[in-house]
């Protein structure tokens, strides 16, 4: 039973958070457009004061339908996704990975792993982070990238709140990682400056990147 009540009310917790971000962006598009709440409610096909309380997040019950239209009628697409809570448990692939990993770390370089993020009730975790010379790094390895667009999420979210100077990314050296990096290197290089060569020679020289990179192994 306890967990049962736990999920039901994560889940509306979340669901709240949902609704006021999606009323909040709406509310947004529709002022920078200079459409009035009795125009963008006609577009979208209800009343005035429903579509007010959907921009407000008032409506617990509001369905996809009826945001994806509110969403339209200010020229916006609403989007959904779902994503593994927390972090997923590392499987041998990785482990090996790290490992590789690690025995390009000059000496006296701080090696952790599953390291928790610093945020209360937070359930991500680094797979590993390293300290150098006063600086820390935070490290995920990936054995095969299957949505780049996740992982750059992820990563992006992580270096927001994961007090770590910058992220390194880890890839296993295989022919379905090496084909997605070719279509979307450029999309990771806001992210992840750094190739390879670079972030190698830095920890070879006892220090870290001066930004974020990522390494195949």
């Amino acid at each position: 039973m306890g967990s049962r009540h736990a999920a039901d009310e994560d889940g509306r917790q979340l669901a709240a958070g949902i609704r006021g971000r999606i009323g909040a962006e709406i509310r947004q598009a529709r002022r920078a457009a200079g459409v009035s709440q009795d125009a963008a409610a006609v577009d979208a096909g209800m009343s005035r004061p429903q579509y007010g309380r959907i921009e407000r997040g008032e409506i617990i019950g509001v369905t996809l339908v009826q945001a994806c239209r509110a969403a339209s009628a200010v020229g916006l697409r609403l989007g959904l996704t779902v994503f593994a809570e927390g972090d997923a448990v590392r499987d041998a692939g990785q482990l090996r990975l790290l490992e590789r990993f690690r025995g390009h770390l000059p000496q006296g370089a701080a090696w952790r792993t599953e390291v928790p993020l610093p945020i209360a009730g937070d359930r991500r975790a680094w797979d590993a982070t390293v300290g150098l010379l006063g600086r820390r790094a935070g490290c995920e390895a990936e054995t095969r990238v299957r949505d780049v667009q996740a992982v750059e999420r992820k990563l992006a979210l992580k270096l927001r709140d994961g007090q770590v100077d910058i992220v390194i990314l880890i890839l296993a050296d295989t022919a379905s990682n090496r084909a997605a990096l070719a279509r979307h290197r450029e999309e990771l290089r806001g992210l992840l400056p750094l190739d390879t060569r670079e972030v190698l020679r830095c920890l070879r020289g006892g220090r870290l990147p001066g930004a974020s990179g990522l390494v195949i192994l």
